[in-house]
């Protein structure tokens, strides 16, 4: 049995999808270019602030092996509460005597928490709740630090 109807229409569907896409492509192709604008004008105004200074800067204070876990846990221990990656971030900022731009704070906060990830899934750190918005990380109870004894060593160095 042939259906002569719904070819056509299948034909003209995707003829108008087609077209939708091709508008879609124009259109990220001229957000690419406002994009690249933008990234120009800040580099004008902020030459330190472009994706390749991040990079390089990213590079240039790249932490040695341990010491982003030796400062969190440090930073834990001395903390009257619980702190938050952007507050570690801050910390670092200031302990490093770095200039906190919001660039490098965001940086150091996803590095931070990458870290509080890491010693979170093994049994180092813990959450406690939310402060602004905000993971709230603490070192376990002396309790639940006694059951953690069974854990392998984290091999900070």
């Amino acid at each position: 049995m042939e259906r002569p109807n719904t070819v056509s229409g299948l034909v003209a569907k995707r003829d108008e999808l087609v077209k939708y896409r091709e508008r879609l492509e124009a259109d990220i192709r001229a957000l690419v270019c406002d994009i690249d604008h933008l990234e120009a004008a800040i580099r004008i105004f902020d030459p330190e602030d472009t994706p390749e200074a991040r990079m390089r800067y990213a590079a240039l204070h790249r932490a040695p092996k341990g010491q982003s876990t030796r400062f969190i846990l440090s930073s834990l221990r001395e903390a009257s509460g619980p702190l938050t990656s952007r507050q570690l971030a801050d910390l670092w900022c200031v302990d490093r005597g770095l200039v906190a731009k919001p660039s490098t704070v965001s940086m150091l906060r996803k590095r931070m928490g990458a870290t509080l990830k890491v010693l979170h899934n093994k049994g180092v750190v813990q959450q406690s709740g939310y402060i602004d918005g905000w993971i709230g990380w603490c070192l376990p109870s002396p309790d639940v630090a006694s059951t953690r004894s069974a854990l392998p060593h984290i091999g900070v160095r």
